[in-house]
């Protein structure tokens, strides 16, 4: 498949078609080996994300971080990540998605060994930025490697696999960060959480050298400047109020910000467009939204990201501040949500979405939903004596959810892209998803804060206040899922495969990107 507004390119000659032959058991174990590299380290980002909340007060009591340099450890690597995704994303197509993705991960392990070593509050904030921009070359590789690597019909295993890591980074990070810091290990205090990147990282380095192949477009791209400071410039324009409006009082400015990147990414399209029209190299391929699969999935992946936004963090409040429990403990609650999450998304593209197709994805949000539900209940019946076993039917059930979600999503998505065009494709994908991430805790301020009286000391009324504003948060984040379920129409029925290329069997050698670099 290529780019409706892809010009067209002097033919080479054609050679005949190989017959179909599976890859060797060598060369299918070295693929393995490098999609188990690239999903450590999607997973140490989805750690790292929430990890550092659980040790914000070690880190003030320690460093001796004023709140404005807390804010900025926090949404500087956000900010960092969702400017630089799509660009990340583009350079491993124009460069080679092995060389970008080292690259990335061997500056993801110094910036988290300088964070681990920082001297100062200044420096950790400088490093968590360059690790969010580290971060952000590292993470779309992941997905276009797996595109590249794997067969169509292969790849709704290997989503599988993806899903059930975004179950265990979703509250691994928390729980993580619990442990390493009530642990103390050896007198470092909060260090630890960003020091346990740098075995990590060195393997995956080290092996990823080894045994993943490289891959780029077929033909050779340029990278399109003029669309990296726009694209950059409208999601920091988009993002920095969002993620910071509440702190600040929601500002005049910040809304003129957020009208300004309407208008940055109007000129971006436009830009955009064009350069395709010209010279085929831009930095967004627009032919990807003509995709009805892609254009849909990104549509449900920026609402999903919001209702993912809402939860997490009015969740992650409501049990430390409302509830008054330790990190390690809310942390331990989350585990059966983790648990279900995993075991859904592992059965959901291999099992579920080859016969029933997107009424997977659709059973996944109302089930998302059904467990708020019954959150909302248990909140209300059980107020501040609600205990975490308490709590596990409810996660049980979002999980279940979630999983049902997340990895066919990602199948849906890129089904149909051309392998051309995955990096661009990836960055897109991770993108509006923290765009969507950053939309939902600007919303916090408005659905959680917002009904609460902040004025109340005594601490049993502290508690009822918090369990009042748990549940309105969660009822925004069911009308959300509702309106991913309404969204979820416009996917296809089924997810498509490659021109005669049928589900159960691989690949033509001639269709087929080098698995492996030997």
């Amino acid at each position: 498949m290529t780019s409706p507004s892809t010009p067209s390119t002097p033919s080479t000659p054609s050679t005949p078609e190989k017959a179909a032959t599976p890859p060797d058991s060598h060369a299918d174990r070295r693929r393995w080996i490098a999609l188990a590299i690239v999903m450590t380290a999607a997973f140490m980002d989805l750690v790292d994300v929430t990890i550092v909340n659980i040790a914000i007060p070690s880190i003030q009591r320690d460093a001796g971080a004023t709140f404005s340099q807390i804010q900025w450890i926090t949404a500087g690597y956000a900010l960092a990540l969702g400017a630089g995704l799509i660009t990340g994303g583009r350079l491993g197509d124009i460069y080679g998605r092995k060389k970008v993705f080292l690259v990335g991960i061997t500056g993801f392990t110094v910036a988290s060994a300088l964070c681990g070593f920082a001297a100062n509050p200044e420096m950790l904030v400088a490093s968590r930025i360059l690790q969010g921009a580290m971060a952000a070359l590292m993470v779309p590789q992941v997905l276009s490697i797996v595109h590249a690597t794997f067969p169509a019909h292969e790849r709704g295993k290997v989503f599988g696999l993806f899903g059930m890591v975004v179950g265990l980074g979703a509250v691994s990070g928390p729980l993580l960060g619990a442990l390493l810091t009530e642990w103390n290990l050896f007198g470092l205090e909060w260090r630890p959480i960003f020091l346990i990147n740098l075995p990590v990282g060195v393997a995956g380095v080290l092996l990823g050298r080894k045994f993943i192949t490289e891959s780029k477009a077929p033909r050779a791209l340029k990278l399109d400047l003029v669309g990296v400071v726009l694209v950059t410039a409208g999601l920091l324009m988009l993002l920095y109020p969002l993620t910071r409006g509440r702190e600040l009082g929601w500002p005049l400015w910040g809304y003129a910000m957020m009208a300004g990147a309407v208008v940055v990414f109007g000129a971006l399209v436009a830009y955009e467009k064009r350069k395709g029209e010209r010279d085929g190299s831009p930095l967004v391929e627009m032919s990807l939204f003509k995709v009805k699969s892609f254009a849909a999935g990104i549509a449900v992946q920026t609402v999903f990201g919001v209702s993912l936004g809402i939860f997490f963090l009015v969740w992650t409040m409501y049990m430390q501040l409302g509830l008054q429990w330790s990190a390690l403990r809310a942390g331990l609650t989350g585990v059966p949500f983790s648990i279900a999450v995993s075991f859904a998304a592992g059965i959901s593209v291999q099992k579920l979405v080859p016969r029933f197709g997107r009424k997977v994805l659709q059973a996944g949000a109302l089930t998302m939903a059904a467990g708020v539900l019954i959150y909302i209940w248990e909140a209300g019946r059980y107020g501040a004596d609600i205990a975490p076993w308490q709590m596990a039917l409810p996660l049980v059930v979002m999980g279940l959810g979630m999983g049902l979600i997340v990895a066919p999503l990602t199948d849906a998505v890129l089904s149909e892209v051309p392998r051309e065009h995955a990096g661009s494709a990836s960055g897109l994908i991770n993108t509006v998803q923290q765009m969507g991430n950053a939309l939902g805790l600007g919303l916090v301020s408005v659905v959680f804060f917002g009904v609460m009286d902040e004025d109340v000391v005594l601490p049993e009324r502290v508690a009822a206040e918090f369990v009042h504003g748990f549940q309105n948060a969660l009822w925004w984040v069911v009308g959300v899922l509702v309106a991913i379920f309404l969204l979820m129409l416009a996917l296809p029925k089924r997810a498509a495969r490659p021109e005669g290329a049928d589900a159960s069997a691989p690949v033509p050698e001639a269709e087929r990107e080098p698995a492996l670099a030997h």
